[in-house]
């Protein structure tokens, strides 16, 4: 029985052939997803009529095995090409109604004025259904591709972060909402009175503005993170509204809830304008027999090179020339994504497993949680991180398109909704009213006093 009035919120992470590394290889999967818009008009439609609240694109500015022309590269599949998402979601507004449309845009790779107008206009075309995804971005491969020998350095690449947040939400509140009058009879075409210029100069951006873009429908685009890291979390509780995380246990999930919520708190922020949704990788069968043969059927596809490469992308350090069945090992800090890298080592060294063993465990979720077993179990361990305080809800990350989405929507989100535990219809227009969000007012109207209850606090 459902103990808890609240209800989930669930996210569609939707990469071409599916999440798992040989999702492509299966033979239900579309491999030429990655950039087949036919596909992707399925899927997305698809997961409106689970009335998901949102879909999800993640990003990387490079070859997902940093072009290093290696056996492997011709061997990744869907991680290889795929569709630019600004470019992908403007497409799919036009297709869906009511579902949610977020990307990542990374605020290493960028520039703010780029992303404010762009993330302003996906607002504009999908009648306020857009969402942010902020990062800092981690491969050393994206580096090379932007004028750089190597990565920015973590703790710089989210200062940089953090005053690009800035710069974006003083773009976005440019112009107030009623700033553009278009009266024809007396010429006015705004009222110069309701244009706010950021003038903006700081350490990393000079940024005069305005925006040439009016304000977006929902103030702002939802802004969603996805650090776990130190820097990420203190990052994340200062501007998400969404933050995507993985964790393994109920136990880690519950720790990083609650640290994120009291530090969310502490930036004077309310706790339920922030929804924590880790990754979940389900592979669900009509019996517990079925699930674990579509999982073994998946497993049975990974290309040992290609698990060595994804393992080394993910964990920060080449591991081609180790022995393949010997224990992971001790291994420098990374200047990539810390929070994975942390919780892969400790993943291996608490189950004390090889270099393939680790492989074999992350190709599907890469680091998030597995959940294999009919829907019914899947949705009793769902119910349990939510109600338990691991989840406001969930980013759910099928294992190959499109078969695996139809499976949750067939299957899971019925028994979720019989349970009480997700909605049955949309009942608002925008990602914003589908989350419970407060629409952000504008800053240039908040009084002292206004400004420690926003929504969003800006950073100054």
């Amino acid at each position: 029985m459902n103990r808890n009035k609240k209800q989930l919120k669930l996210g569609a992470f939707l990469p071409g052939s599916g999440h798992h590394v040989a999702a492509w290889r299966h033979p239900d999967a579309q491999a030429d997803g990655g950039l087949n818009f036919q596909h992707y008009t399925q899927i997305a439609q698809t997961a409106e009529r689970g009335k998901f609240d949102m879909l999800f694109l993640a990003d990387v500015v490079a070859v997902a095995d940093r072009g290093q022309g290696t056996p492997a590269s011709s061997r990744l599949g869907q991680f290889t090409v795929y569709f630019e998402p600004f470019t992908l979601l403007s497409a799919l507004s036009v297709v869906t109604e009511r579902i949610g449309l977020a990307a990542t845009a990374s605020t290493t790779f960028n520039e703010p004025y780029h992303i404010a107008r762009k993330f302003a206009s996906l607002d504009y075309l999908s009648k306020g259904r857009a969402g942010w995804n902020l990062v800092t971005s981690s491969t050393e491969a994206e580096a090379l591709n932007f004028n750089r020998d190597r990565h920015m350095e973590h703790s710089l690449r989210y200062d940089r972060a953090l005053e690009f947040f800035k710069v974006v939400t003083a773009l976005w509140d440019s112009w107030e909402d009623d700033a553009f009058l278009r009266d024809k009879a007396s010429g006015l075409y705004f009222d110069p009175d309701k244009l706010h210029i950021p003038d903006h100069k700081g350490e990393h951006f000079l940024v005069k503005g305005p925006l040439n873009v009016a304000r977006p429908p929902q103030g702002y685009p939802v802004i969603i993170q996805a650090g776990s890291s130190e820097d990420g979390k203190n990052l994340a509780s200062q501007t998400a509204e969404v933050i995507f995380t993985a964790q393994q246990t109920l136990q880690d999930a519950q720790a990083f809830y609650a640290d994120v919520k009291a530090r969310v708190v502490q930036h004077g922020r309310s706790p339920d304008h922030v929804k924590i949704m880790p990754g979940v990788f389900p592979v669900i069968g009509r019996t517990e027999q079925e699930a674990r043969d579509k999982y073994n059927q998946l497993q049975e596809l990974i290309h040992p090179q290609v698990g060595i490469a994804l393992l080394s992308s993910m964990i920060g350090a080449d591991l081609s020339g180790y022995e393949v069945d010997a224990l992971l090992p001790d291994l420098p800090e990374t200047n990539g994504g810390k929070s994975r890298q942390r919780l892969l080592i400790e993943l291996a060294h608490r189950e004390n497993l090889t270099i393939r063993q680790l492989y074999f465990r992350i190709a599907g979720a890469r680091g998030h949680w597995t959940i294999v077993g009919t829907a019914a179990q899947i949705a009793d361990q769902l119910e349990e991180w939510f109600i338990d305080e691991g989840a406001d809800g969930f980013n759910i990350m099928p294992p190959y398109l499109p078969s695996g989405l139809d499976d949750f929507v067939d299957l899971v989100i019925p028994e979720l909704q019989r349970r009480g535990l997700f909605r049955t219809e949309y009942e608002g227009a925008t990602l914003r009213e589908h989350l419970e969000l407060p629409r952000p007012v504008n800053q240039h109207h908040l009084t002292i006093v206004e400004q420690q209850r926003s929504t969003i606090k800006v950073p100054v």
